[in-house]
């Protein structure tokens, strides 16, 4: 029986009522983050979850429509996590189809904070898993013109901290040199698998060569294989790691070669069964995991630290506390390792 349908598919569940907050954060000089929660009420409890999906227009169609989903009704998370799957949950067709499965997410992940809660139970006591210290990287992009300062200024205000960043074609080998001096990079994104987004990046065999030469000892994540390319990365396959493709068990199945790690990202999961059939997979063949973010605003950023401290918590986890993000980092943020915050019921961290 998989870890779904053993600890958590039986679960009673009770929604009177939903509904939904929009929330919205500066997350660089480019971007503004907006995101939905959900909040879910039954029996005297709430949970609470986060619609990840990117585009604002979406969130705005998804609040202006208001909790009109047929979500009220005693279930099992089984049976509800059925009904969410089946149900069109999006007003209007999202902006992009790869979209979708961060709603389902948002659902599910709502319904089971509110299960354990009834329930009285956390999820890592369902699971019989005890959360642990989290490490963590924080994720970034080095502007345009690239360069050192967005590591600088964070290093000179939290020295300890690890990074995985985005390489681009503007990198100079004189930003690279820059770069591993100061011994703080754990991965590279080449972002090579993106298409139509904004932080698209093609198969630069010039980029590949320099940055993989460079960090001997830095994961690689999503570079684009070209012919050119894979001569490239083919002595540091076991480096390579994949998140974009990454969907459920059938995707790792089919990366070109085995992974020794991939990145298990909750919400492009989406289903709670998908997520954990994942987790399952990667234990049983000594696949690595590690957890990626979507830049959460509310409670999304705790449920993917809460899951990688549970199934992962010694990876360079993409899950770092939100301010570490800000343009203006502020003092006084937690650093890495994270002790474990969970609460003692729900899907709880901090």
């Amino acid at each position: 029986m998989s870890l779904f349908e053993e600890r958590l598919a039986d679960l009673p569940l009770r929604i009177d009522g939903y509904a939904l907050e929009g929330l919205s954060r500066d997350v660089s000089s480019a971007f503004t983050r907006v995101s939905t929660v959900i909040r879910m009420r039954g029996a005297g409890q709430e949970g609470v979850g986060e619609d990840v999906t990117y585009d604002a227009e979406d969130h705005e169609i998804l609040q202006a429509a208001g909790a009109v989903l047929p979500l009220a009704g005693k279930w099992t998370l089984r049976s509800f996590c059925d009904h969410v799957e089946a149900l069109e949950l999006w007003p209007a067709p999202p902006q992009r189809e790869q979209s979708r499965p961060y709603r389902v997410w948002a659902y599910e992940s709502t319904a089971l904070d509110l299960a354990l809660r009834q329930a009285g139970t956390s999820l890592h006591a369902a699971l019989g898993r005890e959360p642990r210290p989290l490490r963590f990287v924080v994720s970034l992009r080095l502007g345009e013109p690239p360069t050192l300062g967005p590591v600088a200024r964070r290093l000179a205000r939290y020295p300890s901290l690890r990074f995985k960043l985005d390489p681009t074609s503007e990198w100079t080998p004189e930003l690279i040199a820059e770069l591993v001096a100061t011994g703080a990079v754990d991965s590279v994104d080449f972002k090579g698998l993106y298409v139509g987004s904004i932080v698209d990046q093609p198969a630069d065999p010039v980029l590949y060569r320099r940055v993989v030469e460079a960090f001997p000892d830095a994961w690689i994540e999503d570079p684009k294989l070209t012919e050119e390319t894979d001569a490239i990365l083919l002595p540091h396959r076991d480096r390579i790691t994949w998140d974009a493709p990454i969907h459920g068990v059938a995707d790792i199945e089919v990366l070109p070669f085995p992974p020794r790690m991939v990145n298990v990202k909750p919400s492009r999961l989406g289903p709670l069964r998908s997520l954990f059939a994942a987790y399952e997979y990667c234990d049983e063949r000594g696949i690595g995991m590690y957890g990626g973010g979507q830049f959460e605003l509310g409670p999304g950023r705790g449920h993917i630290q809460y899951l990688a401290s549970i199934f992962h918590p010694d990876t360079p986890n993409d899950v770092a506390p939100g301010g570490h993000n800000d343009p203006d980092v502020p003092a006084g943020l937690p650093e890495s390792p994270l002790e474990p915050v969970a609460h003692d019921t729900g899907f709880r961290w901090g």
